[in-house]
């Protein structure tokens, strides 16, 4: 598992990710996302939270924290704290280098990959923080080329033996939900996923994007008939041997 640590207020940061043998074959076709207890949950609506109730909250919440990632309430109201997100991406992502995003915006210097299973990043983030700015944050901390628009924040819960996913709205904000939740994240996640549209929006890849994937598609037909083809030539080996011992003289 690999995990960072990146902010929303700041710019440079290190963070590390290995690259994955890509392919499009690499996930079983039957594979789902979630568990089969896993059940979708109506977006609970938000209660209102006066400065002193979000003042006893974040003392309650750091009072139960146990990996020093505490919230900090500002003098203005706004606090600040951090999220963790586990990334499940199914298909591949298609990431620029820093030195490439520097020259230009569309460079050509792109390459696809899958993230590895499993792989989570800390996030620092404000209370004003929407989802929307957390998914650009987080794939602009993996040099992620691809549009935000093609993914989406889910929060996951675990309840009397069942786990519940839902979809956040855009405008959602992950730190107020985090500190109702309190820090256990048997309580609460977020995971970043694909729209679930149930077919790949191709027309939101770039033209780039769809090269990239079209030159894997010809080199794992190129695998795939190469298996094939040594798998008829070892039938047809068997086949003539054993033929040969049938009309072998007597």
């Amino acid at each position: 598992m690999s995990s960072g640590y990146s902010s929303l207020e700041e710019e440079e940061s290190e963070e590390f990710f290995f690259t994955a043998r890509t392919s499009f074959f690499r996930r079983p076709l039957g594979k789902t996302r979630a568990a089969p207890q896993d059940v979708q949950k109506e977006t609970e609506p938000h209660l209102y939270l006066s400065k002193e109730e979000v003042k006893e909250k974040i003392q309650s919440y750091n009072s139960s924290v146990t990996d020093k990632l505490k919230m900090t309430l500002n003098a203005n109201g706004i606090y600040t704290g951090f999220i963790k997100v586990q990334l499940e991406l199914c298909r591949p992502i298609t990431v620029q280098s820093s030195q490439s995003q520097e020259r230009c915006a569309h460079s050509n210097n792109e390459t696809a990959f899958y993230l590895p299973d499993g792989c989570v990043n800390t996030l620092h983030i404000s209370s004003t923080n929407t989802v929307r700015e957390v998914i650009e944050a987080l794939l602009k901390k993996f040099f992620v080329a691809d549009n935000p628009a093609k993914f989406a924040l889910y929060k996951r819960c675990h309840k009397e033996d069942q786990v519940y996913t839902c979809k956040l709205s855009d405008r959602e904000r992950p730190l107020y939900l985090r500190l109702v939740a309190g820090p256990r994240t048997e309580m609460l996640s977020f995971v970043l996923r694909e729209h679930e549209t149930g077919e790949v929006m191709w027309e939101a890849f770039t033209i780039p994007e769809l090269q990239n994937f079209l030159r894997i598609l010809d080199k794992e037909e190129n695998e795939q008939l190469q298996i094939l083809k040594k798998r008829y030539a070892a039938y047809r080996d068997k086949l003539e041997e054993a033929l040969g011992g049938v009309w072998k003289p007597g």
